[in-house]
């Protein structure tokens, strides 16, 4: 086990998402301090919706802001399970309708995820990483990204030399094609955030962090940087 845990506990779900909220906005306010500009790399699913709407609130410069996804669904934007849509209806309002969205899917290619990839890629790369913050979620099954148990390019994607920038996933529990950052990108942060909830997900990592084979745990073993976690019952 490489990386260095900090665990930050919260008795209810309000009370974490008011708190992670602040210290993204805290580190994306340092960025831009620093350097002119933020890059936030966030994940989709419904755990995130109610800290988007606390860290859209946030008074930062967001207009120096580039938002993009962790991982999406291969599909289109207007979708219900795009990660897009969740981002746009729940992150890019009120003080953040200013920041810059950078999207996982290619319309162009929309029926080939594997088509997409170097154009996407490209342009992940171009944001000029490392991010300032990328925040991950996690799933029953120990996943995380796009990290499925049993996906078709798992050990690649999480292969901590590999060279690629996005890869394609398909697996039993991931429904839809998806299009995931590499775990060399996940990495590539100055600031590392996994934000679960729910006893069963604590297990989870628990039984990960003791060596069970579950994809979070590739996270665990390679972070570069202290990695936050997030936990409300």
């Amino acid at each position: 086990m490489n990386a260095t845990i900090q665990r930050h506990e919260f008795a209810d779900k309000l009370t974490l998402a008011d708190r992670l909220a602040r210290d993204v906005a805290a580190k994306l306010d340092a960025g831009i301090r620093a350097r002119g500009k933020a890059t936030l790399a966030v994940s989709g699913g419904s755990t995130p919706k109610t800290m988007f709407a606390v860290l859209a609130e946030q008074e930062i410069d967001w207009s120096k802001v580039t938002v993009t996804l962790v991982d999406e669904r291969w599909v289109d934007t207007d979708s219900d399970r795009s990660n897009a849509r969740l981002v746009a209806e729940h992150l890019l309002h009120h003080e953040a309708r200013t920041a810059t969205f950078l999207p996982l899917f290619d319309g162009a290619h929309k029926d080939d995820v594997d088509a997409a990839l170097a154009d996407v890629g490209q342009r992940i790369d171009a944001l000029g990483l490392p991010f300032d913050v990328v925040i991950l979620g996690m799933g029953g099954d120990g996943h995380t990204a796009s990290f499925f148990p049993g996906g078709d390019h798992l050990a690649e994607a999480t292969d901590p030399n590999g060279t690629q920038t996005v890869l394609s996933m398909r697996a039993e529990g991931a429904g839809e094609p998806r299009i995931t950052l590499t775990l060399p990108k996940v990495l590539d942060t100055r600031a590392l955030f996994l934000h679960i909830e729910g006893a069963d997900k604590k297990d989870v990592l628990a039984k990960a962090e003791a060596g069970e084979d579950f994809p979070i745990r590739s996270v665990l073993t390679h972070a570069r940087v202290a990695l936050d976690v997030y936990w409300a019952p």
